[in-house]
């Protein structure tokens, strides 16, 4: 919780700052925010590559048919919720941009410097390159191969928790104060403030639905099933992390009378498979800030659809880190949908200012589908 309040105070420096500050100062937070979105976007394929690659490798080690019926259940989850946050949001969010004017437009200012670093290549490559050495290092049992995966997911994750997030508020602060300048900011913090509890909404909304259909099927009250799951909920919301709320999902998951092995199994496992909160977010998101960008295409049903699918994608080993699934997702983000630097600075503000309420929903949804794969294991 403490990054919400750090990237808070950044906003609002930010915005202090491109209202009333020095140009010179305006300028240098503004050539901070472009070296360090440079950089976010030089380590983007990393992320892909080696989380991709080392998640899908390491699948091999468990039961192919558990496996596969869990990933299969955790992808279509997510991909439904997408689907389902694009309806809602392509419902109300053109009422809210009506006149929220642009978040595209930069100000006059222009940064001390501007260095470009190119990254080592592009995110289809990075995807392609990851699924076909993680599914081949799974069938041949590669040791060699597996270990470097991991040990590049390891200092790939570093980079995330010791650098990216930590430089988040003022990378934010640069984006606000260039807004600011600009003279839009107060109109586009009107639409994400809606958004973001149009969010929440349609969070609890999809963990609803989730558990109307595990009751269904497993013949359980949802009620029940949802209380037993509250714990982890909110576990999840102070730690922003499913791989840190783990322990307290295992318990909630094996007192709604989930088999012990499935438990120990299928948590950790959907940890880092299943991400339907974060989904609906970032879905939401994008469709709010391509409608506010006269420079990013109509968000359409027709563009939409292929972005939902490779987002699931991508979320099969996103980092189980504050703000991973949105540092997973931006390839997606610039390749699919051509956000620019302001839009993706946006995305990654709006996200984060959530990223607990969607790590609390991701959490909560891995019960269940723990439930119903325990159902249909034991047939």
């Amino acid at each position: 919780m403490k990054l919400i309040f750090k990237l808070i105070i950044g906003i609002i420096f930010g915005i202090v700052l491109g209202l009333i500050g020095p140009e010179f100062l305006i300028r240098f937070f503004i050539t901070l925010k472009v070296l360090f979105g440079s950089f976010i976007g030089f380590i983007i394929p990393f992320i892909i590559l080696f989380f991709i690659a080392s998640g899908v490798a390491g699948l091999g080690k468990s039961s192919g048919r558990l496996v596969g019926m869990t990933v299969g259940t955790a992808y279509i989850s997510t991909i439904i919720a997408g689907f389902l946050a694009f309806l809602v949001a392509i419902t109300i969010v053109p009422f809210l941009t009506a006149d929220g004017g642009s978040v595209a437009e930069g100000s006059a200012l222009e940064p001390f410097l501007n260095l470009e670093i190119a990254p080592l290549m592009g995110v289809v490559t990075a995807l392609v390159t990851a699924f076909v050495f993680g599914i081949g290092v799974a069938k041949t049992g590669g040791e060699w191969l597996k270990k470097f995966f991991d040990e590049g997911k390891a200092i790939v994750e570093m980079v995330i928790t010791k650098i990216i997030i930590p430089f988040l508020p003022i990378y934010i602060a640069g984006i606000f104060a260039e807004l600011a300048a600009e003279g839009e900011v107060f109109a586009t913090l009107k639409v994400f403030g809606v958004i973001l509890v149009l969010a929440i909404v349609t969070h609890w909304t999809w963990l609803v639905i989730q558990y109307i259909i595990a009751g269904v099927v497993t013949k359980k009250n949802p009620l029940r099933l949802i209380k037993n799951m509250l714990p982890a909920y909110f576990t999840a919301i102070g730690t922003m992390s499913s791989a840190a709320t783990i322990p307290v999902t295992l318990k909630s998951v094996k007192k709604n009378e989930v088999k012990e092995d499935i438990a120990n199994f299928g948590v950790p496992l959907c940890a880092t498979i299943h991400l339907s909160g974060s989904v609906i977010t970032i879905v939401m998101c994008a469709i709010a800030v391509m409608s506010l960008s006269p420079e990013l295409p109509h968000p359409s049903f027709v563009k939409f659809m292929p972005v939902i699918f490779m987002l699931g994608l991508i979320m099969v080993a996103a980092p189980g880190v504050p703000g991973g699934a949105i540092m997973a997702a931006l390839g997606v983000l610039t390749s699919m949908l051509g956000f620019n630097e302001a839009a993706i600075g946006l995305m990654i503000a709006l996200y984060m200012a959530q990223d607990s309420f969607g790590t609390a929903t991701n959490v909560t949804g891995d019960g269940a589908i723990n439930v119903l794969i325990d159902r249909w294991a034991s047939k």
